[in-house]
């Protein structure tokens, strides 16, 4: 072999053993790399104007904007439209949840000090988790007097987030004396006072448990309700208690970093048979707001990919990227910017789909958030 060849051959080897070390460098760093989701990619401008403050007179005469998520394309209808975009089919899930009127203005028993609590989560046995301002009064083994004695409290506990685990003593029913006691817990962004308590709850509402309501279900009537099972469709029941946690900002720039609030939920047989019915016979399962969809989203598959009754507490966090397990389709509301909610309907339909549509909405002047207009995700 000649010296060139030696020298050529030397040469070659050298490069492929550097591009050995380059590739493997590149791997190592594409294995180990952090995915970064900005908060800042899920935000929007919206003039505080179009905030609804009050909920309009008919239900289902809000706006309804329908996005086709395949393609982009946007209509703006009626909500009562909605049933033309409905086939016998599919299935609407509903959340049944019930918002108990979970804020209490009360004081501090050795002290008179004003308190205010908001119920988020019932523990058993009438101990509560609770949310208080200020949360300086509320320490361990300090009392407070609700409704001039009709409801009092005593701190057990500090619990994560500052919460606080309290104990209730009481004569009579619970849930009446928050009846006559309690108001709403209306989200911070609605100043107006609600002048019927029952349009924060949808007309289907059933079981007592939710700090928060489902807003999307809010679009509904009974004449609705009815006119959609008499097409055909399937309609199946879930329950998840809204806390909170729903309207708790994300504060984190890599929004992989945010921690999820946990609500619970179940799910009974008669609904399973309903879902699992409709996906064999290949319906579309659309979810009623972004609650339903993370209920279902948060059950287990068998083998076969069936659902079974389920139920426990859910700290699910969907985000683009989100590969959907159950449901194809979902009516829900307007959310707010950086929201985890927002970031839910961008894995569904796609970031720039949604960010479009919102644009849209701002520019055509829909209602935005929990009074406000409605989105049809098709």
């Amino acid at each position: 072999m000649s010296l060139l060849n030696i020298l050529y051959n030397n040469i070659y080897k050298s490069l492929a053993f550097l591009r050995k070390i380059i590739y493997n460098t590149i791997l190592i760093k594409l294995e180990s790399r952090e995915i970064i989701m900005k908060l800042s990619d899920f935000t929007y401008e919206l003039p505080e104007e179009l905030i609804a403050q009050t909920p309009i007179e008919k239900r289902d005469e809000s706006r309804l904007l329908v996005l086709d998520k395949s393609t982009g394309e946007i209509e703006h209808k009626v909500f009562k439209d909605i049933i033309g975009y409905l086939s016998p089919n599919d299935c609407l899930v509903l959340n049944e949840t019930k918002v108990i009127p979970a804020r209490l203005y009360g004081v501090k028993k050795d002290t008179g000090g004003a308190i205010e609590f908001v119920l988020l989560k019932d523990k058993g046995n009438d101990v509560w988790e609770v949310l208080t301002k200020p949360g300086r009064k509320a320490l361990p083994g300090v009392k407070f007097i609700f409704g001039d004695g009709k409801l009092e409290a005593e701190v057990l506990e500090v619990v994560e987030d500052g919460n606080r685990l309290v104990k209730f003593t009481y004569d009579g029913i619970f849930v009446n004396i928050l009846d006559e006691i309690g108001l709403m817990p209306l989200p911070p962004y609605i100043k107006e006072k609600l002048k019927d308590k029952d349009r924060y709850q949808t007309i289907y509402a059933k079981e007592d448990g939710s700090a928060a309501a489902p807003t999307a279900g809010l679009h509904f009537t009974k004449e609705l309700l009815e006119k959609i099972k008499d097409k055909g469709i399937k309609i199946a029941k879930v329950t998840l208690h809204v806390g909170l946690g729903t309207f708790r900002p994300v504060k984190v720039e890599n929004i992989l970093d945010h921690k999820m609030h946990s609500e619970y939920y179940h799910i009974e047989q008669d609904a399973c048979d309903i879902i699992n019915e409709t996906r064999k016979n290949g319906g579309n399962i659309i979810c009623v707001g972004t609650t339903s969809c993370r209920t279902l989203e948060s059950l287990t598959l068998d083998e076969n990919g069936l659902i079974h009754p389920q139920k426990g507490d859910t700290d699910i966090f969907i985000y683009p990227g989100y590969t959907f397990k159950i449901v194809n389709k979902l009516i829900t509301n307007f959310h707010l910017p950086e929201s985890t909610l927002l970031m839910l309907v961008s894995a569904l339909a796609g970031r720039e789909n949604i960010l479009n549509a919102y644009n849209i909405a701002v520019q055509e002047k829909y209602r935005f958030f929990s009074f406000g207009d409605a989105m049809y995700i098709n």
